[in-house]
């Protein structure tokens, strides 16, 4: 600790309770899940933060803490107690997690900007699938053309808009509850008894599980400052239970509150969209002050976006390029500019994203987009905190090689039944996570967006496993691919995807096949080019 912090300037719990909250949760997570769930969503969110939220944030605590010298990381977890491929691939999975976050975050920036200027969801309707899709890939351009120069200020931004969220929040509590008295107690939501909480327990309520934990994770992010503590054993559980206390309060009490103005029997379906504008309107007409709630929900939602998009782009990037290292990360993917920025990790970024963004393109409307979006992100994100408590386990199952300073439950035994109890939840959740939510089950919609689900997971993870190949062949060759190759697998696999696109715009029968058989044989070709040895022209770095 005197090493870590030799000017011993210590953080209080509290400040590291803000931290946290700033990363768990934002009225966007209530919105999404009451549109899933209802108001039976409260039964969840009690279960999921005295069964779930708990004892993750406090197994967070203790690997923070026995890592501490690597920063805390959630890669420099697995790679303490599995090695370097798994920490790296921890880290690439990491990674491909923030990719739909940031697609998403950018699809949330045009939302915002249209409310924001508007004051209005109509505008929604004059923008085309394909217009959605390129002002989003617009926006993704500019951030990464004016990121160094704004990547300090934007941090500072989040950490302004994540307090705004937090205040929003906490008005749309207190203004609907003082509305709900002044009205006579007269909701939306009718009738109110047992049943109108109480849900039932079928495949629909257990696939929108992830989505839960996707709102309620993120604690990971502040396990380093575990060290920063002057008591972390008394200090750290205490930020914990207060966050625990105050995600609940927010969830259950928020989620109330939407119940008051949205009927939850008959929940509009562009709700986690546009909800948190329509709730906003809604309480600013019950207090006569128009749209002042509206315009202000949608600058501070703006902004936060911005700075969120920012931060994702620059930090995710910078973190699997350098946190990987190079003995599986490829070289060409390590260069930077004179700028000390990752160039071709930007560009790797902006590519994937792309990639999801046109899958998304070929759905019935924007609304569809964004909700798909959000499903996704509820598969790709628990399913990469399976790996807080995969190290978890390990730490408790070695402890006289894992010490620390602050434990989670001193049973070993009990400690690691937990853990795995945690990871087989998580896991099956992510998994019963992959089938789509907010469109009629087994419609053309339905299965175009399964499908989706899984070749965006399977495109995200299994590239992870492409690039060691690619760095070995770097070793072998001193260079993966020369110029002939990479003009020819570029131009296929753009190919590929425009084709694709046009298949998917045309009215012919079976296209979502031709699509995938045209896909196969481009990746056929790629691997074919990509396969032979390269001429050794430029081998120089």
């Amino acid at each position: 600790m005197e090493d870590l912090n030799p000017n011993k300037k210590y953080i209080t719990w509290q400040t590291l309770f803000l931290m946290a909250l700033c990363t768990v949760i934002g009225i966007d997570d209530i919105m999404y899940n009451f549109q899933n769930q209802g108001m039976t969503v409260i039964f969840s969110w009690i279960v999921m933060l005295i069964f779930y939220v708990i004892p993750y944030s406090l197994m967070v605590g203790q690997l923070g803490s026995v890592f501490n010298k690597e920063g805390g990381g959630l890669s420099s977890w697995v790679r303490g107690t599995d090695g370097e491929f798994l920490g790296y691939f921890t880290a690439w999975t990491y990674w491909a997690a923030s990719i739909p976050y940031a697609v998403d975050s950018g699809n949330e920036i045009i939302v915002d900007l249209g409310w924001a200027l508007t004051g209005s969801e109509k505008f929604q309707d004059k923008i085309s699938n394909a217009q959605f899709a390129l002002m989003t890939f617009v926006i993704f351009i500019i951030f990464i053309v004016v990121e160094h120069h704004f990547s300090h200020s934007m941090e500072v931004l989040s950490t302004i808009g994540g307090g705004m969220m937090v205040i929003m929040i906490i008005m749309l509590v207190g203004l609907g509850f003082i509305g709900l008295i002044k009205s006579g107690g007269q909701m939306a939501t009718q009738p109110i008894n047992m049943q109108t909480f109480m849900p039932k327990f079928d495949w629909h309520y257990f696939s929108t599980i992830a989505m839960l934990i996707y709102a309620m994770n993120g604690s990971e992010l502040v396990a380093p400052y575990v060290t920063k503590m002057k008591k972390p054993q008394f200090d750290f559980p205490k930020a914990m239970v207060a966050l625990a206390v105050t995600t609940g309060f927010l969830t259950i009490l928020g989620s109330f509150s939407l119940g008051i103005y949205f009927n939850a029997y008959h929940i509009p379906n562009d709700l986690k969209m546009n909800g948190a504008y329509y709730v906003f309107d809604m309480i600013g007409q019950q207090y006569g002050i128009g749209k002042g709630l509206l315009y202000f929900w949608a600058w501070t939602s703006v902004f936060f976006n911005c700075a969120l998009l920012a931060v994702l782009l620059d930090a995710m990037t910078r973190m699997l390029i350098s946190d990987t290292g190079d003995r599986y990360m490829p070289k060409f993917l390590r260069k930077k500019d004179k700028n000390g920025l990752p160039v071709n990790g930007y560009i790797l970024t902006v590519a994937l994203s792309s990639f999801i963004m046109i899958l998304g393109i070929f759905l019935p409307d924007m609304n569809d987009i964004f909700n798909w979006l959000l499903n996704l992100n509820g598969i790709v994100s628990p399913g990469v905190t399976c790996w807080i408590f995969y190290s978890f386990m390990r730490i408790r199952k070695n402890p006289d090689k894992f010490p620390s300073q602050y434990v989670f439950i001193k049973n070993n035994k009990l400690a690691w039944g937990v853990g795995l109890f945690l990871l087989v939840v998580t896991a099956v959740a992510t998994i019963m996570g992959i089938t789509p939510q907010d469109v009629a089950q087994g419609s053309a919609t339905w299965w175009y967006e399964l499908i989706i689900n899984i070749v965006a997971v399977i495109v995200l993870i299994g590239l992870g496993a492409i690039l060691p190949g690619i760095r070995k062949r770097e070793e072998q060759y001193g260079i993966a691919f020369d110029k002939r190759q990479w003009i020819i697998m570029i131009v296929l696999i753009l190919a590929a995807i425009t084709f694709g696109v046009y298949l998917g715009g045309t009215k012919i029968a079976l296209r979502g096949l031709y699509i995938a058989i045209e896909g196969i044989i481009a990746l056929l070709i790629v691997w074919a080019v990509g396969h032979r040895k390269p001429g050794l022209v430029n081998t120089k770095d």
